[in-house]
């Protein structure tokens, strides 16, 4: 169905006042954001008036099999996805519903049977470093790759996923030959399942995460599909992120387009800075996700080139950080340790204490991402003492989130030739902290503003369902989220130094390369 009909029948005028308790909604057509996320799956429903008049959200177990290994049950993943789409049944009409927007956690790859729909192995996730080793091998391909992908050589991207499996999975190299694996990112895989694989599609924010993907072509590159053995006919088609991907089959409850696909940090990018250069945006997630739009590719050497989407004929650039352990650190804190019952009593807890008592410490569980790229690194705590409690490692692990962000925004700022951002505009759990997002602005010396919704990832791709279907204009969209609450900078005070911060990062660093 052509993309500017089917939401003509869209009442733009109609204003749900819901009073924070959800709604039968009988009356209005509404917009459905699905946001597969790399700790659990999140199913938001906005009226035209961008009102949230339903929303569920499904956590799906993390899977650690060996150190630095980390995976998924793809059955998780879609458990968990009918659960919060059953939930927001239960709240609004199906037969209401008439887009759906997909955003998803990103390098995230699945191997499946085009036949019978089953995955051949675990879901492997963007922070597994299993193929560490494979990248070292072909580091002399890694200016290649760079020069077309925008990417580093890094186990953090797709393609040296999808090559493990080919080679460790014996039913993937059976099915290759008979011409039935499907090998796809999470939101491939999904649109697969809820369109009953009648779409097997992605996007170029998507695609340009795999490393199989040049730039400047705009195609797959076949250079890059030899050097990793990804057979061609085992990848999604590439259509705009604002293209036709299929239409949900009912099994699933409701029948809709998808008309909008983005991974998640370019959807966060386009609901907090849209098409204005000169402003940054902040995800802090499971990672940490800094990210600037551009109308032109920009190369940096510790920094991530991307496709930020493709609307309307033009397609819009990023340059990003991708900082691999951001809120996880936070869940480590909650679940192994046990110092806090939940993320939000980590901000308490850490303002109990006036400093971090001298406690640094560097989140490198996976690998440290932008800007120091090196796979084997391993965290560390620094300055432990016998006074060390509780509450001082909590600090200092917000006050570690905080660094990390503040060393990709230097980095960034140099690549784009600028003194300092003129904002950073934040989105993701851990921007809830006040007292975290105090600290990043004192850090990088920048005004922080906190949107009123913080739920971005979700909002974007919304978003651009909306403007695709003709619901609303840009203008009207950037207008429906406004700046809750900022912070401004202050001068460093206490124990916070970003040198000594950057000294800790290099003792990992060193000991990593000894480790080798």
């Amino acid at each position: 169905m052509d993309s500017t009909r089917f939401l003509k029948r869209l009442n733009i005028h109609a204003i749900i006042n819901s009073g924070g308790i959800p709604l039968k909604i009988k009356d209005i057509s509404v917009i459905l954001a699905l946001d597969l996320g790399t700790t659990g799956n999140r199913a938001i429903v906005f009226d035209a008036s961008w009102n949230v008049v339903a929303s569920a959200y499904r956590e799906f177990e993390q899977l650690f099999p060996q150190p630095g290994w980390v995976e998924h049950r793809p059955a998780d993943i879609l458990s968990a996805l009918r659960r919060v789409i059953d939930q927001v049944l239960h709240q609004v009409d199906g037969r209401k519903i008439s887009a759906v927007g997909v955003t998803n956690q990103r390098e995230t790859v699945v191997l499946w049977d085009a036949q019978t729909g089953e995955p051949v192995y675990n879901a492997i996730v963007w922070q597994c470093r299993r193929t560490a080793e494979r990248c070292r091998a072909l580091a002399e391909h890694a200016p290649m790759i760079k020069a077309k992908t925008g990417l580093p050589l890094d186990p953090y991207f797709s393609a040296t996923k999808m090559a493990w499996i080919l080679e460790h999975v014996p039913a993937a190299k059976r099915l290759a030959k008979l011409g039935r694996l499907r090998c796809g990112t999470i939101d491939a895989w999904v649109i697969w399942e809820l369109t009953a694989g009648a779409s097997f599609v992605t996007d170029p924010s998507n695609v340009s995460r795999t490393m199989l993907y040049d730039l400047s072509t705009g195609a797959y590159d076949p250079e890059l599909l030899n050097l990793f053995g990804i057979p061609p006919a085992s990848l999604p088609g590439v259509l705009p992120s604002d293209g036709a991907f299929g239409r949900v089959d009912p099994k699933w409850g409701f029948s809709a387009p998808i008309c909008a696909v983005m991974g998640d940090q370019q959807s966060a990018l386009f609901a907090q800075c849209g098409e204005s250069e000169g402003v940054v945006k902040n995800t802090y997630g499971t990672g940490l996700f800094v990210v600037t739009p551009t109308a032109r590719p920009v190369w940096a050497d510790h920094l991530v080139t991307t496709v930020a989407w493709e609307r309307a004929g033009t397609r819009w650039y990023a340059l990003e950080g991708s900082i691999f352990v951001g809120g996880s650190l936070i869940q480590w804190l909650r679940d192994q340790c046990r110092w806090v019952a939940s993320a939000e009593d980590s901000e308490a807890l850490a303002q109990s204490v006036p400093d971090s008592g001298g406690v640094m410490v560097v989140p490198a569980f996976v690998g440290l991402g932008a800007p120091y790229w090196c796979s084997e690194a391993r965290g560390a705590i620094f300055g432990l003492t016998r006074g060390t409690s509780p509450a001082h490692i909590v600090r200092a692990s917000l006050e570690a989130l905080a660094y990390q962000s503040a060393d990709v925004i230097d980095v960034m700022a140099q690549a784009l030739g600028v003194d300092r951002f003129s904002a950073l505009r934040v989105d993701g759990g851990a921007s809830h902290n006040a007292f975290l997002m105090q600290i990043q602005a004192d850090l990088i010396g920048s005004v922080v503003e906190q949107p009123k919704f913080l739920e971005s990832t979700a909002l974007g791709v919304a978003g651009m369902a909306a403007m695709t279907t003709g619901v609303c204009t840009d203008a009207a969209f950037r207008m429906s989220n406004p700046v809750q609450r900022s912070f401004s900078p202050r001068p460093l005070s206490g124990d916070l130094s970003l040198a000594r911060w950057r000294r800790a990062v290099r003792q990992v660093v060193e000991l990593a390369h000894d480790n080798r």
